[in-house]
């Protein structure tokens, strides 16, 4: 339902998934367990993982906290995005990716839910995508003590919130891993 219309395929966007981002993330071995299982899943259906890395003045490009987790490992011919905004298409390369790779319809995984999955999420469905998010496969850490929620509250309300989202000639959406058929994305 994508308004790109010459965009048949769908990609996986695994998003922030690195050492400092996750270090005190919420459930953090069961979702990058998840997420592992869902870049095996698309590998196999020969579905496009595009990787997002987060860095700024806190996060240092090439240290070791801005490496992705020890536990996936991006491929030689996957592309990494490299940001420094929430939403992973503001001042990257991102949507030049996923033109070559005529993607239309995004699969999002990763952290952290309130901040970069979300904001990212927006980013597609603004720009044309589909976008969906996986709902055991997202997190983030506890920030109770700044005002937020609860990490759990914050995945639920993120998983109902995009739930049913949707703009002329595109949609968001949320599904279980799985239920995420990658065979039907495939090439």
């Amino acid at each position: 339902m994508t308004t790109l219309a010459s965009r048949p395929n769908t990609a996986l966007v695994v998003i922030d998934l690195q050492n400092e981002v996750v270090a005190n993330a919420y459930r953090r071995r069961e979702v990058l367990g998840t997420v592992k299982i869902l870049i095996e899943r698309a590998r196999r259906a020969h579905v496009p993982v595009v990787w997002v890395r987060h860095a700024d003045g806190d996060l240092k490009a090439g240290s070791e906290a801005w490496q992705i987790v020890a536990e996936l490992a991006p491929a030689p011919d996957e592309a990494i995005v490299e940001k420094s905004y929430r939403d992973a298409f503001e001042g990257t390369d991102l949507e030049q990716v996923l033109s070559r790779l005529s993607v239309g319809k995004l699969i999002v995984a990763g952290a952290q839910t309130d901040m970069c999955v979300r904001s990212t999420l927006h980013g597609a469905l603004v720009r044309g995508y589909d976008a969906t998010l996986v709902s055991d496969a997202h997190t983030t850490e506890d920030m109770t003590q700044r005002g937020a929620p609860s990490p759990d509250a914050v995945i639920r309300h993120t998983n109902m919130y995009w739930s049913n989202q949707s703009a002329p000639g595109r949609s968001g959406g949320v599904i279980e891993s799985k239920d995420v058929d990658f065979a039907l994305y495939g090439s």
